[in-house]
């Protein structure tokens, strides 16, 4: 490995150092803890959270009649994210091992944990878990695509 690289790696390896340096410093600020891969709150902010929360009766009077009404076509979504979802974990599931391609953990992009957050209402919570689903799963078949563009891709030349 040349010098610059070297230099290169050393200046990743710094900045790494600094960056879990001001995690530390935002989770004190902002009173949390990681536990297996989960946001814990202090119990004095998790109680002011479920102070902030909005009653699920304002949230709806409260809500704009054009979104309730555009409400049943976003949801609607779901269905043709699940069955994506479902092909994309079998094509994998059969294809992948063909091949020798590592398998992409669903686990590592589909995070369903926003949710749990207290000020949230019912209403609140469930859209959290639409959109973390459906962002997640985005993300977890950008990744089964790549993966198999570096195996199959015919332009990968130098």
């Amino acid at each position: 490995m040349n010098g610059k690289m070297q230099s290169l790696q050393e200046k990743i390896r710094v900045l790494e150092e600094e960056l879990e340096l001001e995690a530390i410093v935002i989770r004190e600020k902002f009173c949390y803890t990681i536990e297996e891969r989960r946001v814990r709150f202090q119990r004095s902010v998790a109680e002011y959270h479920r102070r902030l929360r909005k009653s699920s009766f304002r949230f709806v009077l409260d809500a704009k009649f054009s979104i309730v009404l555009v409400s049943p076509v976003i949801y609607s979504m779901i269905f043709p994210l699940l069955v994506l979802d479902a092909t994309a974990s079998v094509y994998q599931f059969i294809c992948f091992p063909m091949y020798g391609i590592k398998r992409v953990l669903r686990s590592d992009f589909i995070v369903m944990d926003r949710h749990e957050l207290e000020y949230l209402n019912v209403f609140e919570r469930v859209n959290c878990l639409y959109c973390s689903y459906a962002n997640g799963l985005v993300a977890y078949l950008r990744q089964i695509a790549a993966r198999t563009e570096s195996y199959w891709c015919p332009i990968k030349h130098a």
